[in-house]
């Protein structure tokens, strides 16, 4: 997996008592776009981007790359979870040399408030907890996103510092190495 390590990809599909995490599909495109459209998906993400300027530009299969998983429910996409290794203009000010994995979500609106957010990045880390064991896992967003502070918390991210960017304040957590597992879900 490029930047990730020496992971083979894609990983067989991760089956949760809800959900499917798997590489994208061009099944899937119509869903990326509506994900980087929404006001309300992109609105602590520097906003929506115009729909037809998407139609245009988006691949007939979004999202293929290592690291990235779509997270399905009842045979259709409702978002994605992703690992991004942490490149050197990304780097925050409280850890700017340590080049973590960084973890970042995104559900469409309809998708929110059933605990799907949280059952896919759980599934995720232990993915990555089972493919790369010791390596250290972040998560960053802006202060003022309430919501996704919550889910940080729920998924044992401890505060490491705070930071501007993006004309905002921005959180960063990290998962300590203790409280990332394996997976205990079917493939």
């Amino acid at each position: 997996m490029t930047g990730l390590g020496p992971a083979a990809w894609p990983p067989a599909p991760i089956r949760t008592e809800r959900l499917v995490l798997r590489e994208s599909e061009t099944r899937d495109r119509a869903a990326f776009i509506e994900l980087f459209a929404s006001p309300e998906v992109n609105s602590y993400l520097g906003g929506p981007r115009p729909r037809d300027e998407l139609e245009r530009t988006v691949p007939q299969t979004p999202g293929r790359r290592p690291g990235l998983f779509v997270i399905e429910r009842d045979g259709t996409m409702i978002g994605t979870v992703e690992f991004n290794r942490r490149a050197g203009d990304l780097r925050s000010q409280v850890r700017p040399d340590a080049g973590e994995a960084d973890l970042g979500y995104l559900l469409l609106p309809e998708a929110w408030g059933h605990g799907y957010a949280a059952e896919a990045c759980a599934a995720a880390l232990a993915w990555f907890a089972d493919t790369l064991p010791g390596e250290p896992v972040i998560l960053c967003t802006q202060t003022a996103n309430t919501r996704s502070l919550r889910l940080a918390a729920k998924l044992g991210f401890i505060e490491v510092g705070r930071y501007e960017a993006w004309g905002a304040e921005q959180w960063m957590g990290e998962v300590p190495k203790h409280v990332l597992v394996p997976f205990g879900g079917t493939s």
